[in-house]
């Protein structure tokens, strides 16, 4: 028998708020939609249309607010990325 997959959200820090907002990967100049499923103060699940073109490390930009949050991809699975937001200095 497998683990049941609930225990790899243990891991978080943060519980997620589950969301359905509009945003877009940013980087190197190129922009792509995707949507925000759901958001903690240390990162994000987002889907996209084809996950093969999103590089390691971009900014979020969410549509409502133009709020951004660097990050980089922790896990792809089919077309829902898993996301942690990179600290910026204070």
């Amino acid at each position: 028998m497998g683990m049941p997959a609930r225990l790899m959200e243990e891991k978080r820090k943060h519980p997620r708020t589950e969301i359905n907002e509009p945003a877009f990967v940013s980087a190197g100049g190129s922009v792509m939609r995707c949507v925000v499923r759901n958001i903690s103060p240390d990162g994000a699940a987002i889907d996209v249309d084809n996950p093969a073109f999103v590089p390691d490390q971009f900014r979020l930009v969410m549509a409502k607010d133009s709020s951004t949050h660097d990050c980089r991809v922790i896990w792809i699975r089919e077309k829902r990325i898993g996301l942690a937001f990179l600290k910026s200095p204070d």
